[in-house]
């Protein structure tokens, strides 16, 4: 496996946990860069380079921030995100992989691109419910906003410095476990 690969690999995994946060973000980041020739797309995927698909994701994108910061609607969008994150998360992945096998960038896109997704958008959409039966929701704008920072960040940091970015995606993950655990004894109690 060459450095090529492996950055690829680094780059999907940490564009796949920023879709655990929000879906169309580390999208509409991958499409930015595309479109700027920053980073390669695997062939398929080239579309994702084009205007049209950094305008629709870019609008997406700040529809669905904003979309978080609203009591109620927050969770009807986990409702929907948690099984949506996993789908993000694997075609985010599968378009970064360059120079694999289909079988071999299919099946890393699934197990780590929507695995890493899917974690961190059931931990935080978890967050979210027991943050909302303890608070009656008024600090789910303020984890709104803190999501959508990550998601934003960890998509810069994954682009410019991959191997950073999975780094941070896999502590991220384990700190979102931890908060979990942490404001559910605290509610439970």
């Amino acid at each position: 496996m060459n450095i090529e690969m492996i950055l690829s690999v680094c780059l999907g995994v940490g564009l796949a946990a920023s879709a655990g946060f929000r879906l169309f973000v580390p999208l509409f980041a991958l499409s930015l860069a595309a479109y700027f020739g920053l980073i390669p797309l695997n062939d398929t995927w080239l579309w994702l380079g084009s205007l049209s698909a950094v305008v629709i994701l870019g609008v997406a994108s700040v529809v669905e921030s904003i979309s978080y910061l609203v009591p109620v609607v927050d969770n009807l969008l986990d409702t929907i995100a948690v099984p949506l994150a996993g789908v993000a998360g694997t075609l985010v992945m599968a378009s970064t992989l360059a120079d694999f096998s289909p079988a071999t960038t299919w099946a890393l896109a699934i197990v780590a691109g929507g695995g890493a997704a899917t974690a961190i958008k059931t931990t935080s959409a978890a967050t979210r419910a027991v943050s909302t039966v303890g608070t009656a929701g008024t600090i789910n704008p303020a984890i709104g906003m803190v999501e959508t920072g990550a998601a934003i960040g960890l998509s810069a940091v994954s682009i410019v410095f991959p191997i950073i970015g999975m780094i941070i995606a896999v502590l991220g993950i384990m700190l979102l476990i931890w908060l979990f655990v942490r404001l559910k004894r605290q509610f439970s109690k």
